[in-house]
């Protein structure tokens, strides 16, 4: 098995930088998830300087679905990064973990008109999906007194080649409007009172693993920013959106580079803006390609059974990561505390769920394994936690951050009273 340069086997136990992980289960418990934020660090900034090796207007904005935990905004933040938020609570964390209002993107296609007044309230810039979003936003700010700056989500009818649940840019997507139909868009946020649109947004999907859709991607965003110019607009920003995939197979996936990725798409951006005699910030919302493989998912071995198959019971499932119930998602796992014992048995990795697809690894090879082993399931920081549910009534896990030698939680365990704090009695049955 190929391991990321933060991961090594070190006296036949899994580490994650500097730290044991079997000794961070016993410490912590399990499940657990751990999450390495020197890891997280090196992602951003070999990202951004690809990017930025070909043009120092180039504003990085996290992906927050990805992975939702204020340490992580917070460590992002501190290098300078905004965010692409889906919602009140991820605009809310966002300017908690001390990132500006200026660097924030508050996108979605079916806003509230609560979530419309607050980026109203907090100047965020809106990202807007429709004309009927445009017009209560519109209202929205000319209640408050306020204009907004918007852009406009470009659906570029772009098929990717990726899982179809993450496919955003397609025809059918419920994202954005047609690029056939975005310039009436831009010509209706003109004549609005309280919008000034400033620029263009556009996201293709998730876990792409090649760099040429994002190229004609760019090449369909600089065609609608020729057209703005026409009519008026002077786009100062071009948001690219994410996508960019990691190798979850590495041993046979080939993930671009972010060299790789800035190699395909700045050249046509650089084109095309000098064509336009324009020099806008071009922003990116990178989410899984920041965080996904700093982090491990620990879960301790319940049983082994043979039936038609040998499984491993282990004691975190699709309640704590759904990824591979839901979209037949690969993830290595490695028995933590047999790391450099030889593979000998093919394993399904099952869960505690009462659901048949309750299965985070099918037939694997790994070595001999009982009761009280630890698995580590990797590239499990984005899209683990965040998707997280309480399904079967079990407590979601604790979350632990790591930092040099340093190792601290950063979400602490559910307990069962947390299942039941905010449920109330009916009077009736008081």
């Amino acid at each position: 098995m190929i391991l990321p340069s933060h991961l090594s086997v070190r006296g036949g136990h899994l580490h994650i930088g500097e730290h044991d992980t079997v000794a961070l289960a016993e410490r912590f418990g399990t499940p657990l998830y751990v999450t390495d934020e020197d890891r997280v660090r090196e992602n951003f900034r070999r990202l951004s300087e690809a990017l930025t090796a070909h043009y120092p207007k180039v504003r990085i904005l996290y992906a927050a679905k990805a992975n939702g935990n204020l340490a992580i905004f917070r460590a992002l933040a501190s290098l300078g990064a905004g965010a692409d938020v889906f919602s009140a609570g991820e605009l809310t964390l966002a300017l908690a973990a001390g990132m500006q209002p200026d660097t924030l993107l508050f996108n979605g296609s079916s806003k509230a008109p609560a979530d419309l007044a607050l980026a109203v309230e907090k100047g965020v810039r809106v990202s807007v999906d429709s004309l009927d979003e445009l017009r209560q936003l519109d209202r929205a700010a000319g209640a408050a007194g306020k204009t907004v700056e918007i852009a406009f989500r470009v659906n570029p009818a772009i098929d990717v080649p990726t899982h179809p649940k993450i496919a955003t840019g397609l025809a059918t997507s419920k994202f954005g409007i047609p690029a056939s139909e975005i310039l009436d868009a831009y010509r209706h946020a003109l004549a609005a009172e309280h919008i000034n649109p400033i620029g263009i947004h556009c996201h293709i999907g998730s876990q792409i693993l090649a760099v040429e859709p994002f190229a004609r991607e760019v090449e369909v965003l600089i065609g609608v920013a020729r057209d703005l110019i026409d009519i008026g607009v002077d786009p100062s920003f071009i948001d690219i959106g994410g996508g960019l995939g990691i190798p979850y197979r590495r041993e046979t996936d080939r993930a671009p580079a972010p060299e790789e990725y800035a190699g395909a798409v700045m050249p046509v951006f650089l084109k095309g803006i000098k064509e336009l005699g324009i020099e806008p910030e071009l922003w990116v919302e990178p989410g899984r390609w920041l965080v996904a493989d700093s982090t491990v998912l620990l879960s301790r071995v319940n049983s082994v059974k043979t039936a038609h198959k040998t499984f491993a019971n282990v004691d975190a499932g699709f309640n704590l990561l759904v990824r591979p119930t839901m979209y037949d998602s690969y993830h290595e796992v490695v028995a933590a505390n047999r790391a450099d014992a030889p593979a000998v048995r093919e394993y399904s990795i099952a869960g505690p769920i009462c659901e048949t697809g309750d299965i985070l690894a099918k037939d694997r090879m790994l070595p001999e394994l009982h009761a009280g082993d630890i698995i580590a399931v990797l590239d499990a920081g984005a899209y683990g936690f965040a998707m997280s549910s309480q399904y079967n009534s079990r407590p979601r896990c604790a979350e632990v951050l790591l930092s040099g030698g340093k190792a601290a939680l950063m979400r602490r365990a559910e307990t069962i009273e947390d299942l039941t704090a905010l449920m109330a009695t009916p009077p009736w049955q008081a």
